[in-house]
């Protein structure tokens, strides 16, 4: 089995629905995304899955996001724009894109530098 893990990021507002604080005010974020890969078969030349693809893979889910509020962006127009859901989105828009054989096996969200929340997959949101 082998994994391969890229990292990208986007500058996005959001509002937290119901939240009892701060956060239900508007503020934004740098958010660090790390995306994990794996798979079990190389290519003729050796390769798992191509680092330049996976980061072209992540970079369409990524663009609506980026210099936007959130909260007006399907499908967090209707979500709650928590950091939960949006590694939940992300995992989910690349789980039915990303090639056969590889498999999504989790994506990370940074919405600080040190507050990180990774979804592995099999969950629903609310």
């Amino acid at each position: 089995m082998f994994e391969l893990t890229i990292k990208s990021h986007f500058d996005a507002a959001h509002t937290l629905k119901g939240y009892p604080g701060e956060c239900s005010n508007l503020h934004g974020h740098t958010w660090d995304i790390e995306v994990t890969v794996s798979g079990t078969e190389l290519d003729e030349i050796g390769i798992v899955y191509d680092f330049k693809t996976l980061k072209a893979d992540l970079a369409a889910v990524l663009e609506p996001f980026d210099h936007a509020n959130l909260n007006d962006v399907p499908p967090f127009d209707v979500l709650n724009p928590t950091a939960e859901n949006l590694a939940m989105v992300i995992f989910n828009s690349l789980e039915g894109s990303i090639a056969t054989g590889i498999a999504v096996k989790e994506v990370a969200v940074w919405e600080s530098p040190i507050a990180k929340i990774t979804y592995r997959g099999g969950g629903t949101a609310s």
